[in-house]
């Protein structure tokens, strides 16, 4: 009963995506972000840790309440519609998380309101007078120097001057405090080559920000005073908090302990656009409210296609599910990230993909293990035990600290790189060793190579799981009924069916 009390007081690791904007469907960019967080948080399961993922959609401001008056729609209509296509998208690629949280949501849009109560009172944000350059595609407000020829860096667009009364966060009271706490804990700001940049913005000094809007009405309104708009980055930044179970003030004790058990994050995963909001601003908000902060930012780069940023205009918009339909769902989840080091930018190619699936997935996995399933169908009468071989063992727990290393630290493409470099030696062992022929003449032999090619099988078959489930599943369902179908004429299932390369679908 004691062990059972404390596994449940155990405090879970916390992984979350950023919420999607509902101003488009969802592509190969959201797919990204919220695949690597599935990977991360199905790792960790395997681990048994208790884990909460968390993703959702972020659905006020000016551009939904713009877009939705173009379509004779209100914008709670709208961003139904989208938010139930990032649902839906979730599903097909085998996204595994334990709350969608929505900004619309009433307990969020409630809480959101408490917490701007609270930092009127505490004096965090006060009343004032705002003029600034905005941008409305990001809905962020920029500095003069921080454009790009006089347009916002991000989306290359012409920004306007906004006037209007506003509400302050004083984000300058946490400049050093937030500079302390990027030096106390340096994995804070990840990858650590994005870390520098940051702080040199810091350093630059901090200057209190706009945290509301009189002239944006979809949105949630502040309560001692409706005619201001919470703005839509701070509303939506506090989702992070409000899904776990955040409440000001938490009425239970049971209430504030369920909070605790998941708060803080142990990870925030980010497209590196949004990075200073979720290093700068949200860190200062979480001072403001005397909360722990997250353990870790990681910030990785963009997918672009042809060299661009997709956008429907531009025509190189890609949904991730036509391109599961046409490849299937491992071979998408396994691309993405062993195309290109996580972290950084890269360019969606159809091309690519079907080359990465022919060579690694079809040739260099199924390939090796449809042959060397099949020859010990034939000639073992069970599979060996991992203690059997100690110098496997060895090496399979070596590898495993390698991978959980990379795990840990978001190294998700040099975690495959470590499994395919196992899986190529692997084949030059069966293409050297010859066990179909020289089970003729060295049975032993042969028999020795074929039990040892399928340890390491298994244990990969274990190792990918996070990347590609369905395909790890195959694997380990079919290695752990083989005593029951040797000598029988069962065949093991083809994995990657090869494929003939075509343009995109």
């Amino acid at each position: 009963m004691k062990a059972e009390q404390e596994k449940t007081n155990e405090k879970s690791f916390y992984i979350t995506t950023p919420l999607y904007y509902v101003n488009a469907e969802p592509h190969i960019g959201h797919a990204y972000t919220t695949l690597a967080a599935d990977i991360i948080a199905r790792y960790m399961k395997r681990q048994n840790k208790k884990v909460f993922l968390q993703t959702g959609t972020d659905e006020h401001g000016s551009n939904i309440e713009k877009t939705a008056a173009a379509k004779d729609i209100s914008p709670k209509n709208f961003a139904d519609l989208i938010c139930g296509k990032f649902i839906k998208a979730w599903q097909t690629l085998a996204i595994e998380y334990d709350y969608f949280i929505r900004t619309t949501d009433e307990n969020h849009e409630q809480q959101v309101q408490a917490v701007f109560e609270h930092l009127i009172k505490t004096g965090d944000i006060y009343p004032g007078k705002y003029e600034g350059l905005y941008c409305s595609s990001c809905e962020n407000f920029y500095e003069k120097e921080e454009l790009t020829d006089g347009l916002c860096p991000v989306h290359r667009k012409n920004v306007e001057t906004v006037k209007e009364d506003t509400y302050f966060f004083r984000l300058s009271k946490y400049e050093k405090p937030l500079l302390k706490y990027y030096a106390e804990n340096p994995s804070f700001l990840s990858p650590p080559k994005r870390a520098q940049e940051i702080i040199n913005f810091v350093k630059s000094g901090l200057k209190d920000i706009s945290v509301s809007r009189t002239k944006v009405s979809w949105g949630i309104p502040v309560r001692s005073n409706p005619g201001h708009t919470i703005y839509v980055w701070f509303d939506a930044l506090l989702n992070y908090i409000t899904g776990p179970g955040f409440r000001l003030p938490f009425k239970e004790l049971e209430q504030r302990k369920k909070f605790e058990e998941i708060w803080p994050a142990d990870i925030h995963l980010v497209g590196k656009e949004i990075y200073r909001f979720h290093v700068v601003i949200w860190p200062a908000m979480l001072m403001a409210l005397n909360l722990p902060l997250p353990k870790k930012v990681f910030a990785h780069g963009w997918w672009t296609a042809n060299g661009e940023k997709m956008s429907k205009s531009k025509g190189n918009f890609i949904n991730p599910s036509t391109v599961v339909e046409k490849y299937g769902l491992d071979p998408f989840r396994y691309f993405i990230f062993k195309e290109v080091p996580f972290g950084n930018d890269g360019d969606f190619s159809f091309e690519m993909l079907e080359k990465r699936y022919n060579s690694d997935l079809a040739n260099d996995l199924g390939n090796l293990f449809s042959r060397t399933m099949n020859l010990a169908l034939k000639n073992l009468e069970k599979l060996p035990a991992l203690e059997e071989h100690k110098e496997i063992e060895e090496r399979i727990l070596r590898t495993e600290s390698k991978l959980k290393q990379d795990m840990e630290n978001i190294r998700l493409t040099e975690y495959l790189n470590k499994i395919w470099k196992l899986i190529s030696e692997l084949n030059k062992k069966i293409d050297s060793e010859k066990p179909w022929e020289k089970i003729k003449t060295e049975p032993d032999k042969a028999k020795k190579t074929l039990s040892e090619i399928s340890l390491y099988l298994i244990r990969i078959a274990d190792w990918i799981y996070p990347f590609m489930p369905e395909t790890s599943e195959k694997m380990t369902n079919f290695t752990a009924t083989f005593k029951f179908q040797y000598g029988s004429k069962t065949k093991p299932p083809v994995l990657f069916p090869r494929m003939q390369c075509s343009k995109k679908p």
